[in-house]
Order: structure tokens, then C-alpha cells, then sequence
């Protein structure tokens, strides 16, 4: 159910509009804007500047990398009351969704626009991320239709060996061996659910979710149960890892491609504000997917 319009400046003249999005990262530089590259928030704010005629922030869930795709991607936006207040939109920002459409290019959707609280953070206030990762063994590699969205492994995998090292991982830990470490930003994730299913085309699909993922860290995750997955580690091995407290370079970073971000949860209404002083208080120096 969408939140009633909560003002977020003195004047009252602003409102928060929560924004859900969908993007095949392929052709993106990732998601964060960058002088003379081509990414997601960079075309969604060009865009959302030239229909309500004024610049627009967006605040994202998670910082997604180049290549990285999503289907639940959650960003947020303040913007002027009378921005939405024209004859095309009426005062309903739902009505951005199909104008957006029309404007957007095929590889990024705005698939929901509604108002939110003013204490609705789309970063901070988030429970946990959830992200899926396609991968293939074939011999051949991923099917052409598939191939923007599957990554490719050369060895055959056992997915009962990738789903013993996986719960090897789960729980509260330092991370940072599977991590690019960012300054500032700690390496200490709840990592709440990591496994693999086969679907009905023999594609591996890694279930991955957590509080918060630190820079680079779910594709790690990855590359360290494949090791064990084509038998070149033992189950233990990615146990081990986490006793290191650097990077470490033992682990493959699996391809990009593979990887989507699928999902956010958010707590109720009443209790977003408690959760953005935890959030901000446990990790201030960031997270991206």
C-alpha cells in the first residue's frame, strides 16, 4: 500500500516518490553516474529532469556494477509538488510510469511510481537485497537468447558440492576476502540465504541474499562455490577464507553478466525510521551490489 505524501522540505512544497526499476546492464557503465559514461542513474535522471522540468536526485538500494542487471531494483526521489502538478500527471506520479516509457531506451523500465514517507530511504532503509545468478556449464556456453543474462563456467559443476560450500558462508561474518574494499565502509554482512537450484534448461541459479552486499562481493561468492563446484577446492576452503581480513586473490570474480538484482525488503511503515538510524550506525561507509 503506497504511504500518503509526506512533505521533506520547510515549505512543504516536495514530496518522496519511490520509483521501481528494471535493467538489462549490459551496455551500462553500472548503475552510479560518471563523467562521459552511459549508466543507469545517469539516463533515469536525464530523463526524469526533462518530464518534470527540473533536476532530480535518485537515492538507490544498491550501487549495481557495470554489467550487473536487475528486475526489483528501488531508488527514491524528492521533487517539486508542482513538477506534478500539470495537466499529464495531475498530481499522480503513477502516470510517470507510461510517459517514461515513451522516453526511456529498451534497456531500463520504471515499472512503479508512488508516494512514500519522507522516512522511506530507499538505501538505508532496506532489510535485505536479494540477487540471483545464472550459470551455465555447457560445453557450448549460455544459449544466444540467454547469453546477456547467463554467465559461462569451462568445467562441469556439482551443484551438491556448491550448496555444501555455500552454507559454509552463511550467517553474520567479515566478508572482506570477498570483497573490493571501499574506505571507510566495513566488510561485515548477515549473509541470509546462499543456494543453488538447477532449472529445467541444466542453467545453475545461485540464490543469494543479505542485509547488504560490500563491492563485488555476491560475484566472489560465486567464483569461491564454483572453485569447489568443478572440484578444484575442497568445502572447507571458502570457510577458510573468511579468516582473512584483505582481499584475497585466490578467489575468481565471476562474470557480471550472470548476475541480477531481484528483490528489496522493507519493514512497515512505522518502523522505517528505526531502521535507517541502525543501518546508518552499523555501516556508513556504504553498500552496492
Amino acid at each position: 500500500m503506497s504511504e500518503p505524501a509526506v512533505t521533506t522540505s520547510g515549505d512543504g512544497g516536495f514530496c518522496r516518490l519511490r520509483l521501481d526499476i528494471s535493467y538489462d546492464g549490459t551496455d551500462f557503465a553500472g548503475w552510479a553516474t560518471q563523467v562521459g559514461q552511459r549508466t543507469v542513474c545517469g539516463v533515469l535522471q536525464d530523463t526524469l529532469a526533462t518530464v518534470l522540468r527540473g533536476p532530480v536526485r535518485l537515492t538507490v538500494a544498491g550501487r549495481t556494477d557495470a554489467g550487473v542487471h536487475a528486475t526489483g531494483q528501488v531508488a527514491h526521489a524528492d521533487v517539486a509538488e508542482s513538477a506534478l502538478d500539470t495537466r499529464s500527471i495531475g498530481g499522480d506520479p503513477s502516470r510517470l510510469v507510461g510517459r517514461l516509457a515513451k522516453m526511456l531506451p529498451d534497456d531500463v523500465r520504471v515499472r512503479r511510481i508512488e508516494r512514500v514517507s519522507s522516512d522511506f530511504d530507499a538505501r538505508f532503509s532496506a532489510l535485505r537485497r536479494h540477487y540471483e545468478y545464472r550459470l551455465t556449464d555447457a560445453v557450448w556456453g549460455a544459449e544466444p537468447i540467454a547469453a546477456r543474462t547467463t554467465a559461462s563456467w569451462r568445467r562441469p559443476l556439482d551443484v551438491g558440492a556448491m550448496n555444501a560450500a555455500a552454507r559454509t558462508l552463511l550467517g553474520l561474518n567479515d566478508f572482506a576476502a570477498f570483497c573490493r574494499r571501499r574506505e571507510g565502509a566495513t566488510t561485515i554482512r548477515d549473509l541470509q540465504r546462499f543456494e543453488w537450484t538447477v532449472d529445467a534448461d541444466g542453467v545453475f541459479v545461485g540464490h543469494v541474499s543479505a542485509d547488504a552486499f560490500c563491492w563485488s562481493m555476491v560475484r566472489s561468492l560465486v567464483g569461491a562455490v564454483a572453485s569447489v563446484g568443478d572440484g578444484r577446492r575442497e568445502v572447507g576452503w571458502c570457510r577458510e577464507l573468511l579468516a582473512e581480513k584483505s582481499r584475497s586473490s585466490r578467489i575468481p570474480v565471476a562474470d557480471a553478466r550472470g548476475l541480477c538484482l531481484v528483490g528489496v525488503d522493507y519493514p512497515a511503515a512505522g518502523q522505517l525510521a528505526a531502521r535507517n538510524e541502525v543501518t546508518r550506525d552499523v555501516r556508513s561507509g556504504g553498500c552496492c551490489g
